[in-house]
């Protein structure tokens, strides 16, 4: 391990996540808004640690907004799924929601691999009608 490097299963701060992710600070604090699964510990000065569950929480939060082009309410719809079995089209699988382990848990959650391609996403077509009927309106 290189000098200044962390334990992989060490707590992170916001600002070491945020390089980690390439994801500006305030997004990583509007995400804790919006996804109420994405729950950091808060230290004295409310300085945010982000422990292992978070980073593969705040991971796969990432992959599916910007790689994968979910909308966050898209990504919300996943997160609460609490079956665990996410809808499926044409016989793909969407990924299922990964939860944080219980505080002082040592568990890992295991970030399932990206849905595989080409996959439609009725939910983001549903977003992007409703966002051209909005425009063609006004």
């Amino acid at each position: 391990m290189a000098a200044g490097e962390k334990e992989p299963g060490a707590l992170k701060t916001i600002g070491e996540l945020s390089r980690e992710l390439g994801v500006a600070q305030h997004i990583l604090r509007y995400w804790e808004t919006r996804f109420p699964q994405l729950r950091p510990m808060q230290r004295a000065g409310n300085r945010r640690y982000y422990r292992p569950a978070d980073v593969d929480l705040t991971r796969r939060i990432h992959r599916l907004l910007d790689q994968e082009g979910y909308t966050v309410r898209g990504v919300q719809k996943l997160l609460r799924d609490k079956s665990g079995d996410a809808p499926s089209v044409s016989g793909t699988e969407i990924p299922a929601a990964a939860a944080p382990a219980p505080a002082g848990s040592a568990a890992e959650v295991p970030v399932p691999a990206p849905a595989p391609s080409p996959a439609i996403d009725v939910f983001r077509l549903i977003e992007i009608r409703n966002r051209l009927a909005s425009l063609i309106e006004g």
